[in-house]
């Protein structure tokens, strides 16, 4: 069975150790595609950013966030291959912050890009001082500060870490901390659906703008309804399922109830760390620009090959 303890303060959660190397595995897989992919990806957007174009800065922040949180992956695999944290309380925080800081600097990066191409395709002319490097380096920054200063007010040492008989991070269920159910709610609220509002308003009214535009292309009508609808899919399926389970959480009243919750919880939290996957995924398979590096980069490496035999 599994093994649930309790104590006067906490509901502490320690799997199967079978089921913890299912999961370990498949943050493994995530590890080992996310780094190369992401790297390319940092790669052109910089080429973006060297070309002038806003929208590089935007991407490069995205693929900077994502491969941040991939390195801090390691310790979680060590996690669960051991099924005990063995780091200590601050990287336990670390980790933690590096986990919440992804998914809301992603989130509002892929809200920039979603804002960006409606003001570019609604208002080509009337909002150029805001389609700028500079201003996208500005909102990059203040998002970056906003993220960092919004997880300092709602991650704590107690809601994350216990030490005991097997130390825990993260996997502290019981009770619910006034306090983290506050910072439940305002995760869901500023950290989600805030965000994903202002992308499915951005979208909209790009598609609005899309059709009764006679002068775009049929194919770049295609290409940018594409694009949008890819980060929309991509922001519900990857944020959508943990801040979901973070609401949920709070139904959650002892130990003995707490296994429903338990596997659905993981499980979310994995579907979270694939948006390192899918970020470089939306830009280097759905844009002209992205394919076509793509084509020069494998052109290389077949070159390279012939050139060795």
């Amino acid at each position: 069975m599994d093994n649930i303890t309790a104590n006067q303060s906490q509901c502490i959660f320690v799997d199967y150790t079978s089921r913890r190397r299912i999961f370990l595995f498949l943050y493994l897989g995530i590890i080992l595609m996310a780094i190369p992919a992401n790297l390319f990806f940092l790669y052109v957007s910089w080429r973006h950013i060297r070309q002038k174009n806003e929208l590089g800065v935007y991407l490069f922040n995205l693929a900077l966030s994502d491969l941040t949180f991939t390195a801090g992956l390691a310790l979680w695999l060590d996690y669960l291959w051991s099924g005990a944290w063995t780091h200590g309380g601050y990287m336990c925080l670390v980790s933690v912050y590096s986990l919440f800081t992804n998914f809301y600097t992603s989130h509002a990066m892929l809200c920039c890009v979603a804002v960006n191409r409606y003001l570019a395709v609604a208002h080509p002319l009337k909002y150029t001082s805001l389609r700028t490097i500079w201003m996208a380096a500005l909102v990059s920054v203040g998002i970056w500060g906003l993220v960092l200063c919004f997880n300092a007010s709602t991650i704590r040492w107690e809601d994350s870490y216990f030490e005991g008989n097997v130390s825990m991070c993260f996997d502290n269920f019981m009770p619910l901390s006034e306090s983290m159910v506050r910072a439940n709610v305002l995760r869901f609220t500023l950290g989600f659906f805030t965000p994903l509002s202002v992308a499915m308003f951005a979208t909209w009214g790009t598609c609005l703008a899309v059709k009764t535009n006679q002068t775009i292309k049929e194919e770049e009508r295609r290409r940018i309804m594409k694009l949008l609808a890819m980060i929309l899919v991509s922001v519900i399926i990857c944020f959508g399922p943990a801040h979901v389970m973070m609401l949920l959480r709070m139904l959650v009243e002892d130990c003995e109830n707490v296994q429903w919750y338990l596997y659905c919880y993981k499980i979310s939290t994995i579907v979270s760390s694939l948006n390192c996957l899918a970020d470089p995924f939306i830009y280097c398979f759905i844009t002209p620009t992205g394919k076509s590096n793509i084509s020069m980069l494998l052109d290389f490496f077949s070159r390279q090959t012939e050139g060795e035999r």
